[in-house]
């Protein structure tokens, strides 16, 4: 055979090397060409979840109610339980992680002196023998209204009542269908101040078709007429609803089981707002299905943003839902994380929206597991006189009620709060509450700051199922119940913490303040408390904040009573030591009657207590 020349050598690995490029070219132009899952967030431990469109529904009932000041309030019917409320998730259990310290957690009170309530009043009691209440409410220019099962009631805002209280059914009387003939509870309460409205709602639990019973107030008065909405789930139970205001739409949260029992996922329904104010019968509806796959991603509940003061979020944002993931718990996470979720609603082409997880944020480590007996269980917080043990609410995986959103102009926050185990306290584990301020939700979400509220590591109180608030001072305020057995002996009573924008970050600066110090205890079988509660920002002023929450007055088994509170942090100055706990002595509480009446709680008495020593906390800085 004859040999190549080198010219002839040298062509061909030429013509070889263009082949392979003009091959690797053609390869990178087909790959380029395919469609993609979009790459994972900066610190997301999985991929982009989205979820499952349900399509535009219909509204399947529409009404116009009689003024509610000419409407009979109908009595609640007696119960004693709520079996289909707060359903346990049976499947998909793994095994508990490890309990690892608590890094951020706060042992002590604050040195600053935290002033005392504007006023504090009573709310309806337990008058059909139920458990749990689950307090909620909100606050107007002129009003305060309160929801909990099964009861609803209308206050002026010096604590006289101008309605109720009344079953919560009673907003739907000649309504028809479910909405009007059941009283299933898990409400919420929204006042819309754009629009200088009120939203209440609640869901039916008896099937085999569930709704979302929604009431907007026609008016700025809560006694007058309401636009009045069945929205139907189809056969899937409703449970844990939450909703939040936003410009486009309200939007709600639910955690949906299918017809036999199965855990289906995270429901998030819009309802359009500016519809619905106009008091259109058929306001459009945008549904979607979290998938639980991975189960932790949804948890137990997501919980919509819910937007205060007057500032809007920027034109387009979409309304934020924030979940949580502990993976000392039992859905199988691989991390302590903030799962945040975005809802774009398109209202002229409504099939254009979307759910989707967009951002996994690393946490803190946190333990929500209250201790090795509480794993799975509500009987964990001690009450003094009993040995019944009542709820913590930490082994549900879920943050609690608001997901409140407050734009400052430079900045977009979010603050949002958890039960969680704290660590050993003089008498074992002690309950206290995470919470977590988020910025930037849309474009570089951050956690800001956070920590964990939980003076019991000292002083031995359970301080747990907390509901938090950010004023347009920047001030943050925690309301929440405590409760201990012995040294000190406090019965279940609500407290409040706060602390001013700029002061060290993840620490309640302002000691503690108490709504009403309790004075019984719960001694139902059920070991139920309540599983939310609600602080709000007065909107007169944008600074004081209002807390709804529940106490015993009297040792009983269903003997709870709602309590209402205003405080404002303009009054906070230093002191040389820290506040002390609120005293677990008796304070004084109006009669159970039908109408509260408002009576101002003083300071609580100081106790000696020693200075903590001055711990280095880390600046916040953007996570990964």
């Amino acid at each position: 055979m004859k040999k190549k020349s080198a010219s002839q050598s040298a062509f061909f690995k030429l013509r070889l090397l263009l082949g392979v490029l003009l091959c690797f070219a053609g390869i990178t132009i087909v790959l380029l060409a395919q469609p993609r899952t979009p790459p994972a967030q900066s610190g997301n431990s999985h991929p982009i979840v989205q979820a499952e469109f349900r399509g535009v529904l219909p509204v399947v009932k529409f009404d116009i109610s009689p003024p509610l000041r000419d409407m009979k309030p109908l009595p609640a019917k007696e119960c004693t339980l709520r079996e289909n409320e707060d359903r346990d998730i049976l499947a998909h259990l793994a095994p508990l992680g490890p309990v690892v310290p608590d890094p951020v957690v706060q042992r002590v009170l604050g040195k600053i002196g935290i002033p005392a309530p504007i006023i504090s009043f009573d709310g309806n009691s337990n008058l059909c023998g139920c458990v749990p209440p689950d307090p909620n409410g909100a606050v107007g220019p002129n009003n305060v209204v309160t929801m909990s099962n099964l009861h609803f009631q209308i206050f002026d805002k010096s604590g006289n009542s101008l309605f109720g209280p009344a079953a919560n059914n009673t907003l739907w009387s000649g309504f028809g269908g479910p909405c009007q003939t059941e009283n299933a509870g898990d409400p919420v309460v929204l006042y819309d101040q754009l629009a200088d409205r009120w939203l209440l709602s609640q869901f039916t639990s008896a099937g085999p078709n569930y709704f979302e019973c929604v009431a907007v107030s026609q008016t700025s008065d809560p006694t007058g007429t309401f636009f009045r909405y069945a929205i139907s789930t189809g056969t899937n139970f409703p449970d844990y609803p939450k909703a939040g205001m936003w410009p486009d739409a309200y939007y709600f949260s639910t955690r949906e089981f299918d017809p036999i029992g199965n855990f289906a996922g995270a429901g998030a329904y819009a309802l359009d707002r500016p519809q619905v104010l106009a008091g259109n019968p058929n306001p459009t509806i945008v549904a979607f299905l979290a998938p639980p796959t991975p189960l932790y991603v949804v948890g137990d509940g997501l919980l919509p943003s819910d937007l205060d003061g007057q500032t809007l979020p920027p034109t387009g944002s979409p309304n934020f839902f924030v979940g949580s993931q502990d993976d000392n718990a039992s859905y199988g996470a691989p991390s302590d994380a903030l799962n945040l979720w975005k809802f774009h609603y398109d209202p002229s082409q409504p099939q254009n929206s979307s759910f989707t997880l967009t951002n996994t944020l690393p946490t803190q480590p946190f333990n929500s597991i209250m201790s090795s007996t509480c794993t799975s269980t509500r009987s964990c917080i001690p009450q003094p006189g009993t040995t019944t043990l009542i709820d913590h609410l930490g082994y549900r995986q879920r943050p609690l009620f608001r997901l409140a959103y407050r734009n400052f102009g430079d900045h977009e926050s979010l603050v949002t709060n958890q039960s969680v185990n704290a660590g050993a306290g003089p008498n074992g584990t002690v309950s206290g509450v995470r919470w977590w301020e988020l910025r930037s939700p849309d474009n570089n979400p951050v956690i800001f700051q956070e920590g964990t509220y939980a003076p019991g590591l000292t002083d031995g109180i359970h301080r747990w199922m907390g509901s938090i608030a950010m004023n347009s001072l920047g001030d943050i305020a925690l309301g929440f119940s405590a409760s201990n057995d012995t040294n000190p002996s406090v019965f279940p009573s609500v407290f409040y913490t706060a602390r001013h924008d700029g002061d060290p970050p993840g620490v309640m600066t302002l000691g503690e303040g108490s709504i009403i110090n309790g004075t019984g205890s719960q001694t139902t079988a059920f070991h139920r408390w309540g599983d939310y509660t609600a602080i709000d920002i007065d909107p007169t002023d944008d600074t004081t904040f209002w807390y709804i929450n529940e106490y015993v007055p009297t040792t009983s088994s269903i003997g709870w009573r709602l309590r209402i509170g205003a405080f404002n942090l303009a009054g906070a100055t230093p002191s040389p030591t820290p506040t002390a706990s609120p005293t677990p002595t008796a304070t004084a509480t109006a009669t159970a009657t039908a109408t509260a009446t408002a009576t101002p709680t003083p300071r609580p008495t100081p106790t000696p207590r020693v200075a903590p020593t001055p711990r280095p906390r880390p600046t916040p800085a953007p996570r990964p």
